[in-house]
């Protein structure tokens, strides 16, 4: 062999050492070396309702606040349809390198699976990152109605039975399953009137077509503080700081009717741990900031993040818990 033969062998066989070498550290390092420079490009946040509403206004909150944080853009995606199914699904199929994500809530995530047939599985799909925050719903009634308290409306209810109606924003919808745990709970017959949309029927009950809503509070706080609806029970676990007066159904002698929204972070599967941290973290110091805590408050809900372990976990319940209503209501997408 001469000697530039002899070179140029060598250097092959340095060359192959060395690409052998890059990519072994590429197997071991690559997801923790991707995690110290996540994010190095823009990120994008899928909504899953159109724009304008309660979920696609605290995705825009939040993506704002996270881009200061990292000095990436953070762009919202609404993804809507099939009451938040559609946007799920399209998350689920993304790349799992971080770069998309999804703000799911008890809908898309824990409802809907039983009350149609949706492209995606939540416990298998998709990587729970982190809480992002809670709001239950509010009863409210027309102000004009002779409807005063909890107990007015039982007593009415058995009174007539089958004659008292409360609208929703759909089959599934928190304000639809509220309204079958009352009915148990309450042993009364009130008929379900749904709508293509919380705010419509927040409309009709104004306009006094329906008797009553259990309705988040972004649509019905402008009209309770102006006097056009009046309401008379809060599902949360605890009175709510934006009306502080109203009694929770715990409080009125039903233990067990707490309906809560939430809405959470998730990542499709398979995305790396390092960077599942690395996004959990980010979510903690935005939802940290007073800002993102005063206008999360200004939509009806509370911010507050939760551990990863903590948010599959409660992913998990509310299955167990709504799969059953489902299953006992008769509930089934229109």
């Amino acid at each position: 062999m001469n000697a530039i033969a002899l070179r140029d062998c060598r250097r092959s066989t340095v060359a192959r050492a060395l690409c052998c070498a890059v990519m072994l550290w590429a197997v071991v390092a690559g997801p923790s070396a991707a995690a110290e420079s996540y994010p190095s490009r823009p990120v994008r946040l899928i909504a899953t309702y159109p724009p304008g509403g309660s979920s696609d206004l605290m995705a825009r909150i939040l993506g704002n606040a996270l881009s200061e944080i990292w000095g990436e853009q953070v762009f919202v995606d609404n993804k809507p349809g099939a009451a938040g199914s559609i946007g799920m699904d399209y998350a689920a199929r993304q790349l799992p390198d971080g770069y998309t994500f999804v703000i799911g809530n008890l809908g898309p995530v824990a409802v809907n699976p039983f009350i149609s047939k949706v492209p995606y599985d939540v416990l298998h799909d998709f990587v729970p990152v982190s809480m992002i925050c809670t709001g239950p719903n509010i009863l409210v009634v027309n102000a004009s109605s002779p409807i005063k308290t909890v107990q007015d409306l039982v007593t009415a209810a058995r009174a007539k039975p089958g004659t008292l109606n409360f609208g929703s924003g759909g089959p599934g919808s928190l304000a639809h399953l509220a309204g079958e745990m009352l009915k148990r709970m309450a042993n009364i017959d009130i008929v379900h009137v749904p709508y293509k949309g919380g705010i419509l029927s927040v409309n009709d009950l104004m306009a006094g077509q329906v008797q009553m809503v259990f309705s988040d509070a972004l649509p019905v706080m402008q009209p309770i503080r102006g006097g056009r609806l009046r309401a008379i029970a809060i599902t949360g676990p605890q009175r709510s700081p934006l009306l502080p007066d109203v009694p929770t159904f715990a409080e009125l002698g039903y233990p067990r009717l707490v309906a809560v929204n939430w809405w959470g972070a998730l990542l499709p599967a398979g995305t790396p741990k390092p960077i599942v941290d690395a996004l959990h973290d980010a979510l903690g110091k935005a939802l940290a900031t007073e800002e993102v805590k005063q206008r999360f408050a200004q939509l009806g809900v509370e911010a507050g993040g939760s551990t990863e372990d903590e948010f599959g976990v409660r992913i998990r319940a509310e299955i167990a818990k709504y799969s059953g209503l489902v299953q006992e209501a008769g509930i089934h997408a229109d």
